[in-house]
């Protein structure tokens, strides 16, 4: 029993030191290089909207009444937003799917909350239009026969409707590229092979006709056609801005979205009330652990100050697990981690209490610690239990309603828990076991310090 109980305090010892390495604030990661390869991981706490500043998209499927969207146009949907809010240079996005038609954006520290909404929600549906002899000027709404949507719409006998020879979904490149002459910005575009078959072919046998450039319906710009473009290379010139063309760039060059969507909610935080969060929980949190950690030491004396050791090792091992999973934290997260460590302190109470009445009815040291964790092991089971059912209830719920903060709140609490049954069983005991043994005769004499 004594060789097994040292092993495990040597177990004990490895693992905290470990975990407070993990844990501690300047950690520099992992840099390792084995020959040509290197092993790179950063290791640090991850922090959601409300916690770092940023903001949250809730947007909806605009799908005409009677028509179905299926899973796969979904998905489609939410690959490409993903693409885009990646090429916004966003840190730790996250894009969801929320039940059926709905897709959920957070974005953590964007600074350009409005051209990031606009990115988003445009379909980015590029156009090559046939206009033929009509000029049309910049804005101009148009028809088109292309694609389900335009083929579904009532359109009036008086309205034109024009042939369109090419989309978006043929483009190799698009990129923003500046007129040395007026400084003024302009998209160049590449075609792929069968769109510079078609582009040559279209621009050949068109010469001094116009073809409109239309993006979701409206004309970008409408250019006559001077000579054939037998390269499939070209410009797309408008009274756009330098934002209004990246953003622009980057819908052509992730695609169009299957489906239009339409914004239904938009919640921003700003980085100073995410910092003033942060430290009024951290300061939250210290008092709470504090006033935890006195009253185990005034209640239950020499055992409490074990727990007490205890408890500050668990919050070592949750907080180094947070980082190496990652787990991100956001306020609910943290809230789950303060509820994490009241019911690890909540099994150390029950422990006690049972060793407390074990003593009381004249049991030795030793079989009075086996006897309070065997007796106390059943109660903090089935809590612990409940809590992880609970917890998978929450984290369903959280994903299938796209309430990440509820998620956090799940995860948290259901990773501190199991660290607490940890901490409680293993920890606790070796510690309580290992001190008795050595100060098990003075202990006899002193029976204050077991809080009896």
């Amino acid at each position: 029993m004594r060789q097994h109980d040292g092993r495990l305090l040597i177990l004990i010892i490895v693992i905290t030191a470990f975990a407070a390495w993990v844990a501690w604030p300047g950690n520099p990661g992992v840099n390792i290089k084995l020959g040509d390869r290197s092993i790179t991981r950063e290791i640090r706490l991850w922090l959601g909207l409300d916690l770092q500043g940023g903001m949250q998209v809730l947007m909806k499927a605009d799908v005409p009444e009677g028509q179905t969207l299926d899973a796969d146009a979904m998905e489609a949907t939410r690959g490409i937003l993903e693409n885009r809010v990646d090429a916004l240079g966003v840190t730790e996005p996250v894009v969801q799917a929320v039940g059926s038609d709905r897709v959920l954006v957070e974005m953590p520290g964007i600074q350009d909350p409005q051209t990031a909404i606009d990115t988003l929600k445009e379909t980015g549906l590029l156009e090559f239009v046939d206009t033929g002899s009509q000029f049309l000027p910049a804005g101009t709404p148009v028809e088109t026969d292309y694609g389900s949507v335009a083929a579904s719409e009532a359109i009036s006998p008086t309205t034109t409707v024009y042939h369109t020879v090419l989309t978006g979904s043929s483009l190799k490149t698009a990129q923003v590229t500046f007129d040395q002459t007026t400084g003024r910005p302009y998209i160049a575009f590449a075609l792929d092979g069968e769109g510079v078959d078609v582009f040559a072919e279209h621009t050949a046998a068109n010469i001094g006709k116009y073809l409109a450039i239309v993006l979701d319906g409206e004309v970008i710009s409408c250019p006559v056609i001077n000579s054939s473009i037998p390269d499939g290379e070209g410009i797309i010139e408008g009274q756009f801005t330098l934002e209004e063309a990246k953003s622009m760039v980057l819908q052509l060059r992730y695609g169009a979205l299957p489906v239009p969507l339409t914004v239904l909610e938009t919640r921003s935080v700003g980085p100073t009330r995410g910092q003033d969060s942060v430290d009024k929980s951290i300061r939250a949190g210290i008092i709470g652990l504090v006033a935890v950690l006195l009253f185990m030491l005034i209640y239950y004396r020499l055992p409490g100050a074990l727990a007490s050791l205890a408890l500050i090792i668990y919050a070592l091992i949750t907080l180094a697990l947070y980082k190496l999973i990652p787990v991100t934290l956001t306020l609910p997260g943290i809230a789950g981690f303060l509820l994490s460590v009241g019911m690890a302190v909540d099994a150390n109470i029950l422990i006690f209490e049972r060793m407390r009445e074990e003593l009381r009815h004249g049991r030795e040291l030793g079989r009075a610690v086996d006897a309070g964790f065997r007796r106390a092991w059943t109660s903090i089971l089935d809590s612990n239990v409940s809590v992880w059912i609970t917890c998978a209830i929450l984290w369903a719920f959280g994903n299938s309603f796209g309430a990440n903060m509820v998620k956090g709140f799940a995860v948290t609490l259901a990773l501190g828990v199991a660290v607490s049954m940890f901490t409680a069983i293993t920890v606790t005991r070796t510690f309580v076991r290992f001190t008795f043994r050595t100060t098990g005769e003075r202990l006899r004499e002193k029976r204050w310090l077991l809080g009896i």
